[in-house]
């Protein structure tokens, strides 16, 4: 038999219907002569309605006890998705993720996968059950509960297809990944095939069908992966490692991430150490910078810009505040109203000239540019807030990712 590990995402159970449907597609699964291994999110908008009953009673809560509130978001789906299977007359059971026991790391909010103990799955496995586990969720050694962040359920998913040497498959309300978001490129083209390295660039760039730490960890160890709209016969994305392109997309696809804001510190010494001592500030805190300029002014002095995630903004202010005097930044400031809009394409490696055209269609239509950084097929430019969507058009249009015409 196969073991197929399928993640369905909130918006797939976000109501008790749109469950029972779910439950319907699993056994049809099931049917196959497949072994199932089900991870389910919280359904729909429950995770934000659990960090707002948070905020209602403190401004700060505290970090574990967040943990133990958005843990309950998961049991629900998955109480409520098995109640479904049994209704179907499937044998299946669930699983919370202390239960499975998925051992993390014990950073609340951020924690990572340490290892996943298959006894208790392969034990319901072999007696026929499906198998529906809480994604999002682990445990420590001293079993304590934790988040695993952004993207958790995916993660969950893919980390359990490595284990158990599975195709894992990622059912969300897409039918798969496109050129580019659809909602902002008319007519963008859904991609049959890509390859592991396109998708994690794509992902992390700010396409958000699946986080890029489930890709990641699909890459380290070949996990077959498959994106698709779950309840729907639309075939959907394959991503693999081993696609041979006869002559590579120059460019594959747009990303647009409205999820950073940029840190400018001015004035500071022009100095390797100093660099050294705020980005290793930065990453004990545990606040990952993406974007970075630096620039030297006539006296010889240095600003520094660079982008970090909107939501470690309190945690920069407090760290730029305790050690500005030991950076020598004489003043400094945040800029939130910001959007990266990235273009991914394996052609890049070879065919010359996708920086230079870029620049010529945002130039052409007016749109500032306010930091660019490349990769071997990526690159990146940083715009304000409002200009997004026009440079998505102008690109999209210009390197063929839309069925429609300008």
């Amino acid at each position: 038999m196969n073991i197929i590990v399928q993640k369905y995402g909130g918006s797939s159970v976000g109501t008790t219907e749109k469950i029972k449907r779910v439950a319907e597609e699993i056994k049809k699964s099931k049917e196959e002569s497949n072994e199932i291994v089900v991870i389910v999110s919280a359904m729909g908008d429950t995770t934000d309605e659990l960090l707002e009953l948070a905020g209602a009673v403190t401004n700060k809560p505290d970090s574990r006890e967040l943990d133990m509130l958005l843990n309950t978001g998961e049991q629900v789906s998955i109480a409520l998705l098995t109640m479904a299977l049994q209704d179907l007359g499937c044998k299946a059971v669930s699983l919370t993720g202390a239960q499975l026991h998925l051992e993390t790391t014990s950073s609340h909010q951020k924690a990572r996968i340490k290892d996943i103990d298959l006894s208790r799955i392969k034990k319901e496995l072999n007696q026929g059950r499906i198998v529906v586990v809480a994604g999002f969720q682990g445990v420590t050694d001293d079993e304590e509960y934790t988040t695993l962040g952004r993207g958790g359920s995916d993660t969950s998913a893919v980390a359990l297809a490595a284990k158990l040497d599975a195709r894992c498959e990622i059912y969300t309300d897409v039918e798969g990944i496109y050129t580019c978001d659809p909602r902002l490129l008319p007519g963008a083209k859904k991609l049959n095939h890509t390859s592991y390295e396109e998708l994690i660039e794509m992902a992390s760039l700010g396409a958000e069908v699946i986080h890029p730490r489930a890709v990641e960890l699909a890459q380290k160890y070949q996990v077959p992966l498959y994106i698709a709209e779950s309840c729907s016969k639309a075939e959907g994305t394959i991503i693999n490692g081993n696609i041979d392109y006869l002559e590579a997309s120059l460019v594959t696809g747009i990303a647009v991430n409205r999820d950073d804001i940029q840190i400018t510190l001015r004035d500071l010494e022009a100095d390797s150490y100093i660099l050294a001592e705020v980005f290793n500030s930065l990453a004990e805190a545990e606040i990952n910078v993406d974007m970075i300029s630096q620039l030297l002014d006539k006296s010889g002095r240095m600003n520094l810009s660079f982008t970090i995630p909107e939501m470690d903004i309190e945690k920069a202010r407090e760290l730029i505040a305790f050690y500005r005097k030991d950076w020598g930044v004489s003043d400094w400031w945040i800029r939130s109203e910001v959007v990266k809009v990235s273009v991914v394409g394996p052609g890049m490696r070879t065919q010359p000239g996708v920086a230079a055209k870029v620049f010529k269609l945002l130039a052409q239509s007016e749109i500032p540019i306010l930091m660019v950084t490349t990769s071997e097929i990526k690159i990146s430019w940083l715009v304000p807030a409002g200009y997004e969507e026009e440079a998505v058009k102008v690109i999209g249009y210009n390197f063929g990712l839309t069925l429609e015409k300008d």
